[in-house]
């Protein structure tokens, strides 16, 4: 067999680019036929020699290639992880149309590539929640966004609390978190509290859920944790969240004020610390989660600790007149605020308040992230024994709202 003649340095460029498309061609062309016609230590190696040629290839040689491997069941590893972190407009070849790309394809290109890379993948059809969680880790808004809008991409818990999380400072993200089906009631009354007005409507109106169901199943377990005299604290723990009732029976013989009532009542003319603690404590909360109601910027809380608790509209005025709040505009009309508020009382059930409430109560530790979690389980061994997990939840969100 005759060699190839050496190209004569002066020879024109015209030609050994003629032949590179070509060679380029026929290559993809090999590793494109069917196993019928060539075996897989074949196809590597084609592979291999056209992953050499491509890495200095020009783009719109590279671009072709992809276009002509993206319809494949099946492309060799090294080229896919080539042609994956090549520039996005090439890259976008494979990740919008080939669709045998694996998980581990889509993970790799998310961790080793561009944020365009990654906002692409984000809007890819069915990305799996593996791939979803490797996308929300660096939380950049624009493949956050493009993400919660890919409605045929699978969310985790762990991305949804991440995306949560992140929506505290990316308020754009809310609406899309709000449509999703994987958020839970957990993470959206956690959400609460930096929401808007809109926002917080529709929490209450899709989360707020009875718990008739559950007091229903449990009916009778409640005679048989008084019968042990609840010396169970799991057990106890669960049939609180369960009950019916809200108020704190117990709270009246230790408090100075003969029911809750009498307790708003005195707030009537300016609201003090003690005053709160013993709201709090009547209407069965912890002192932090009640200062957190209190404290709410919005006033949307009151509305759910009156009606979970059974206190009638005219004590939610008290409690909105005893923090020197807005009553009425110059003409007399009810200020906007408060109007919202009012009409957040009558939207929502007695029981489905308590739900909330409840969730409040004990579930604002999910608020926590990672690293906060980590310092307290670090610190001082005799602050963690005086409060509980959502009691330091609900203390770091309350120190937040006065440090502003």
């Amino acid at each position: 067999m005759t060699e190839p003649a050496p190209a004569p340095e002066t020879a024109p460029a015209a030609t050994p680019s003629r032949a590179r498309k070509t060679l380029l061609k026929r290559l993809a062309d090999v590793v494109c036929l069917p196993a019928s016609r060539v075996n897989a230590f074949e196809r590597a190696m084609t592979a291999d020699l056209l992953v050499e040629m491509l890495r200095e290839a020009e783009a719109g040689e590279r671009a072709k290639v992809a276009g002509r491997l993206a319809p494949l069941t099946e492309v060799p590893n090294s080229l896919t992880r080539l042609l994956l972190r090549d520039e996005p407009d090439i890259a976008r070849i494979l990740i919008d149309d080939c669709g045998s790309l694996t998980d581990a394809d889509l993970v790799a290109c998310a961790r080793d590539s561009s944020v365009e890379h990654r906002r692409m993948i984000a809007g890819r059809r069915g990305i799996s929640e593996v791939v979803s969680e490797v996308l929300v880790e660096p939380l950049e808004p624009e493949v956050l966004e493009g993400l919660l809008k890919n409605t045929q991409a699978r969310l985790s818990q762990p991305a949804m609390e991440a995306l949560v999380g992140a929506s505290r400072h990316a308020a754009d993200l809310i609406p899309h978190l709000l449509r999703r089906p994987e958020l839970r009631p957990s993470g959206a009354y956690v959400m609460f509290w930096w929401c808007d007005a809109e926002g917080r409507r529709t929490i209450l109106s899709r989360f707020a859920v009875s718990r008739e169901v559950l007091q229903e199943a449990v009916d009778d377990v409640f005679a048989l944790g008084a019968e042990e005299n609840w010396s169970d604290p799991l057990a106890r723990k669960a049939l609180q969240f369960i009950e019916r009732r809200q108020r704190n029976r117990a709270a009246i013989e230790k408090s100075p004020y003969d029911s809750l009532e009498d307790a708003v009542a005195a707030a009537e003319e300016g609201i003090t610390r003690e005053v709160a603690q013993e709201i709090g404590y009547l209407s069965g909360l912890k002192p932090a989660t009640c200062a957190k109601l209190l404290a709410d910027r919005g006033g949307e809380p009151l509305a759910v600790l009156c009606k979970a608790t059974g206190l009638p509209k005219s004590a939610l005025k008290t409690l909105w007149r005893s923090m020197k709040r807005p009553e009425t505009e110059a003409d007399g009309s009810v200020t906007p605020a408060l109007e919202r508020v009012l009409i957040t009382y009558e939207m929502i059930a007695t029981d489905r308040a308590q739900t909330v409430l409840r969730y409040w109560n004990w579930a604002l530790s999910s608020a926590l992230t990672p690293a906060l979690v980590k310092a307290i389980r670090e610190g001082d061994e005799d602050a963690l024994d005086e409060y509980s997990v959502p009691q330091r939840a609900a203390m770091l969100a309350l120190a937040e709202d006065f440090g502003r």
